[in-house]
């Protein structure tokens, strides 16, 4: 057998690379790289843009073209660094070396020191994971959460006025709308995106061990914490001004946990959207070309919805163990996190992707009026919570003497098929007042839904 040639292992790079590409610019191994020669190029302007150690200042235009080449960073910089990098192999002095190469280019040798000046790797790296990873979350992933709650709050007003059998541990249960229950969702999920857009992104700009040690010897005179909050903070993240060698991880902890929490309440609804097409309560329009099953001609399988499943349990498997583990590092410092973070980006891409499905999938899906009414029509038990509970009221208001009302709805409705006929006769026989009586006559399996339709309205509350 030949070898094949090289094939991309993970189907996020290969079968699904079209959905969840825009985190590659942020969360590869590139994107990376990228952040950390703007983070060695910033700190080193930095210094030399206040005459640190008497270095001569340089001029805008130097300024700028530094800070271009950074930005512009692309191919030619990723096959430079992988050439460095296989002589020094140290990833993070390999981005040192190619910045000190473009100084000499760009006739600022008279810096070079002030590259990765009293600098750790691990203040570069922190620094560099949390722009990325800032830049991945609020310009990949929250827009395509916000379109997912987006559309489901669009499906949810309009219906709103829906009505809908419910199941309560599987079995028929009080009537409510289809717009109510996604209104619950995106409840629940408006809920998580405010906690995620609240997530801020700490970070450590402080030395090998966290205590400024070497700049002091370099000049005992700089408030260096005063100066690492400032370029921290330029830069758009949080300063945290007590760490070890490293950041201790507990922002990308708290952040990872609140999109594992949103991943799980939209597997939630996934399996729910797949029960509801099972039930017939919706429908799937068919896709042109599109082919449901390889033997079964007449299938429409709702695939969107468990591929969203699946990878949502992914992503949030991988997150958890982010978690769980970012936020231990043994005494000052261990190189575990290393290898973790590089798995950010796979964790959020199987979110990802499985948000571009459910978008996909809430776009081929109707709701089905004429199921969810005749399982409405079907199930006129469920009205024996009404009955029961006005003839309570009556009780306590003087007008019915009836003892034990659950207990008489009980023995009419458990178990047992109901239909109009028997609830009209049943109520029409009952000791209550006349209004009360004409209220529950009134009132059908689909008139039953309480407030539902109005209870939407909070969304906007």
């Amino acid at each position: 057998m030949s070898p094949l040639p090289p094939q991309p292992l993970s189907p996020l790079d290969g079968r699904y690379r079209a959905a969840v590409e825009g985190l590659g610019e942020y969360l590869s191994e590139a994107g990376l790289n990228r952040a950390r020669v703007q983070v060695e190029v910033e700190w080193l302007l930095f210094l030399a843009e206040r005459g640190t150690f008497g270095a001569e200042v340089p001029s805008a235009e130097q300024a700028r073209a530094l800070r271009t080449w950074a930005t512009e960073f692309g191919q030619a910089e990723i096959d430079e660094l992988a050439t460095l990098e296989a002589t020094t192999r140290h990833d993070v002095k390999a981005v040192e070396y190619l910045v000190r190469r473009r100084l000499a280019e760009l006739g600022l040798t008279h810096l070079a020191e002030l590259t990765h000046f009293a600098c750790t790797s691990e203040d570069i790296n922190n620094l560099s994971y949390g722009i990325t990873l800032r830049s991945a979350l609020h310009g990949v992933w929250l827009p395509a959460f916000r379109t997912v709650v987006d559309a489901l709050r669009e499906l949810a007003l309009a219906q709103r006025d829906q009505p809908m059998l419910a199941h309560t541990h599987g079995q028929p249960a009080t009537p409510t709308t289809f717009g109510k229950e996604i209104a619950v969702v995106v409840h629940r999920l408006q809920r998580q995106l405010a906690a995620i857009e609240a997530v801020d992104f700490p970070a450590k700009f402080s030395g090998a061990t966290g205590t400024f040690s070497a700049h002091l010897a370099a000049d005992p005179d700089a408030d260096w914490p005063a100066l690492s909050r400032e370029f921290v903070t330029q830069l758009g993240l949080a300063w945290n001004p007590l760490t070890t060698q490293i950041e201790s991880h507990d922002g990308q902890a708290e952040l990872f946990g609140r999109v594992a929490h949103a991943n799980r309440i939209l597997h939630n609804l996934a399996t729910d959207i797949w029960t509801y097409i099972s039930m017939g309560y919706l429908t799937q329009i068919p896709q042109a070309g599109a082919t449901g099953s390889s033997t079964m001609p007449h299938k429409i399988n709702p695939i969107r919805f468990e591929n969203a499943e699946a990878n949502l349990e992914l992503s949030s498997a991988l997150l958890d163990s982010l978690a769980a583990t970012l936020v231990t590092s043994r005494l000052q410092r261990d190189l575990t996190d290393s290898t973790t973070q590089r798995n950010i980006g796979v964790a959020l891409g199987h979110s990802l992707l499985a948000l571009d499905n459910l978008a996909r999938g809430l776009g081929e899906i109707a709701v089905n009026p004429e199921a969810l009414a005749a399982d409405l029509d079907a199930n006129w038990e469920v009205l024996g919570e009404a009955i029961q509970t006005v003839i309570r009221a009556e009780v306590t208001a003087g007008r019915s003497s009836i003892a034990d009302p659950y207990a008489l709805l009980k023995e009419l409705t458990r178990g047992k098929r109901a239909t109009a006929a028997d609830l009209a006769e049943f109520i029409s026989g009952l000791d209550i007042g006349d209004a009360a009586k004409s209220r529950l006559l009134a009132l059908t399996p689909a008139t039953y839904t309480g407030a539902a339709s109005t209870l939407v309205d909070y969304l906007d509350a």
